[in-house]
């Protein structure tokens, strides 16, 4: 229909496209235009029927190996058992660890179903090869097979501490998590063409653009990730128990001494602070090439969070000192609102109180006003999560209703 009106068949408008189509190879492709053409008319992605068939087969096992532990832990009185206090307070930051990454995975993954649903190009605007980017099949393809191997290996955990041929190899019950993380770390650096590996190798490129952040011009990916990972200072902090768990040999007595050692503390000040320092190095870095003065700004946003984090820090380990918890409650209360603020006004352009979609913005994509400001009542929510003076417990359950 299309084709054949005035506007498929207007002279001036296939001008107009080649000029644009011209513009975009010479600036955007480096004059290369079959880069540039497969750019502006991607081929439409095929779907493939393998996926979709096991993103099913692993939700399915998802959610009945999630039913199976909730129902063992209550017929066998896991909970109440004796030594089961001790068992959890291992365990549990043990494996919340692929809760909190299967978590964010589906979230990434529900951003890409609307994205994709209103037409947001999100393979150009990231960068992504040419038909190589993830769809949102694909990555719940991955989170639930994450969930999956988890939830198996909290089973085989269980049923290993319970059945008295096998009680006694606590060690090697113990290195199951162990075990699991080592085989997702291997995943990730496999240099063969398996799981997707242009999507893998992004992802380590983005990272270590983060990790070396002054050393290289900052790109929407790059900050993008450091920005995402501000959000997983409780992840991060469980990668320290692994190391410092397996490393100091706690496993082979079932025992958590790590809060004993000082060099556990300091670790515990410099993670917390990782995500948003690097997000603090790419702000200063962008002032210094762009000469925009709202990166200073941001950077001042971020320096705020590390001080907040390193107070709140401290007050944890001193909760009997009046300065430090009023210290921990102000610098926290400054940090939360110039981020709220920060992300509502400046990042999204809402509450605006001249346009025409009162307290939002002119130009929305989503047509519903509600989505709007639910999504900045679940933001300012999300800044009452003590993450980092929580027990992993209190933190994961707080996340999850979040």
């Amino acid at each position: 229909m299309v084709d054949n009106s005035y506007l498929g068949s207007s002279d001036e408008v296939n001008k107009l496209m080649e000029r644009v189509e011209a513009t975009f190879i010479k600036h955007f492709a480096n004059a290369n235009r079959r880069k540039g053409i497969n750019i502006l008319r991607p081929k439409a992605k095929r779907e493939r029927h393998r996926v979709t068939y096991s993103l099913g087969f692993f939700s399915g096992c998802t959610a009945a190996l999630l039913v199976a532990l909730i129902f063992i832990a209550r017929a066998r009185n896991i909970i109440e058992a004796k030594g089961s206090t001790q068992y959890m307070e291992n365990m549990f930051p043990l494996y919340s660890l692929f809760g909190f990454v299967v978590l964010h995975m589906i979230m990434y993954a529900i951003n890409i179903f609307f994205w994709r649903r209103y037409h947001v190009n999100y393979p150009f605007i990231f960068g992504f090869k040419q038909g190589t980017e993830l769809g949102y099949r694909e990555v719940l393809l991955l989170s639930t097979g994450l969930a999956t191997l988890a939830l198996a290996s909290v089973l085989s955990n269980l049923d290993m501490e319970m059945d008295p041929k096998t009680k006694d190899y606590k060690a090697f019950t113990e290195l199951l998590p162990l075990g699991l993380v080592t085989l997702v770390l291997l995943v990730i650096i496999c240099p063969f063409n398996i799981i997707y590996r242009s999507s893998r190798f992004f992802l380590l490129h983005s990272a270590f653009h983060c990790l070396c952040a002054p050393l290289y011009k900052v790109t929407l990916p790059d900050f993008f990730l450091a920005d995402q990972l501000t959000s997983q200072v409780q992840a991060i902090r469980s990668l320290e128990f692994y190391i410092c768990y397996y490393g100091w040999g706690d496993f082979k007595q079932r025992r958590n001494t790590c809060t004993s050692y000082p060099v556990y503390d300091i670790f515990n000040y410099i993670i917390a602070m990782i995500p948003y320092l690097w997000r603090f190095i790419q702000c200063l870095r962008r002032l210094y090439e762009e000469k925009d003065s709202m990166q200073g700004y941001n950077a001042l946003k971020y320096f705020s969070t590390i001080v907040a984090v390193c107070v709140r820090t401290t007050y944890s380990r001193r909760t009997n000192s009046l300065t430090w918890k009023v210290l921990a409650w102000t610098f926290s209360a400054i940090a939360a609102t110039a981020s709220t603020y920060w992300d509502i006004v400046i990042d999204w352009g809402l509450l605006q109180r001249q346009s025409k979609n009162r307290w939002l913005r002119d130009k929305l994509l989503v047509s519903h006003n509600f989505v709007y400001f639910g999504a900045m009542v679940c933001l300012c929510i999300s800044f009452y999560i003590p993450e980092n003076d929580c027990d992993f417990k209190h933190c994961f359950y707080f996340l999850l209703v979040s």
